[in-house]
């Protein structure tokens, strides 16, 4: 990779991570465009940056979990169904999912169907909840599960603990909320467990591209919550669900 792929790259994670749209389907697709092959750094870099755009939450809400160590327990014990998965399927996700193009827009074509269907028939509610601190334990345990499926490149981390979110009864900016916040522990041990695996072994150049792919990637996301907060504030996913199914159209009929 040369830097202008990382700033592409770092760019692409930064706007998808917080939408449900796959930021790692995003970037093996991007990847696939620039020509880039997925080499064990290229695979740990797609891993590893996603970290600089989960920073991007704890500078926006770290008041927020500073005030409630409940909220903090709650996205713990969410964490822990995709902490255990991904320990004992590490090999197989890295070696056979990440990189894997047809699972990717599979995923992605699959996950806009699902979007739209469960929009149909989702109807906020008076009596869903609006604030995630009030979300019970057996909830957030729920919730986790459903992020547990993300784990296959395409299907987005966003969309299945946000679709997790709406089904056990939270209002969509409380689900879109929650999901930012269960991104902190689930991206920071992905990481964690990757540099792990991988034992540091990068070299300076590799480092350095790792750097700036972080710190594009964090300044990045910073806009997109933003935006995305504003935007589900008015808006259904419906229109991320149409984005998917073209995006995967697309690929299937022109790139591959």
């Amino acid at each position: 990779m040369d830097l202008l792929q990382v700033l592409i790259l770092s760019v692409v994670e930064g706007i998808t991570e917080f939408l449900p749209i796959s930021s790692t389907g995003h970037l093996v697709l991007a990847s696939d465009v620039l020509k880039i092959t997925q080499t064990d750094f290229v695979k740990s870099f797609e891993i590893i940056i996603q970290l600089g755009a989960i920073l991007a939450v704890v500078v926006l809400y770290w008041k927020k979990l500073l005030s409630s160590k409940d909220l903090v327990l709650k996205i713990i014990v969410s964490f822990i169904p995709t902490a255990i998965l991904g320990l004992v399927f590490y090999k197989i996700i890295k070696s056979f999912l990440l990189g894997n193009t047809m699972v990717t827009l599979w995923a992605l074509f699959l996950g806009g169907i699902a979007l739209i269907v469960i929009e149909k028939f989702y109807k906020e509610q008076p009596h869903h909840l609006e604030n995630i601190e009030k979300l019970s334990y057996k909830n957030a345990i729920l919730i986790g599960l459903a992020q547990s499926v993300s784990m296959i490149p395409g299907v987005s981390r966003a969309a299945a603990t946000i679709l997790g979110g709406l089904f056990v009864g939270l209002k969509r900016k409380a689900a879109v909320e929650f999901s930012f916040l269960l991104a902190i522990p689930t991206m920071a041990a992905a990481t964690g467990l990757d540099l792990i695996k991988s034992e540091f072994s990068f070299t300076t150049s590799e480092w350095g591209l790792l750097a700036v792919g972080f710190v594009g990637a964090f300044i990045t996301a910073i806009l997109a919550v933003k935006y995305f907060l504003r935007f589900i504030e008015k808006h259904t996913f419906v229109a991320f669900g149409v984005y998917r199914i073209i995006l995967a159209i697309v690929f299937f009929l022109f790139i591959k």
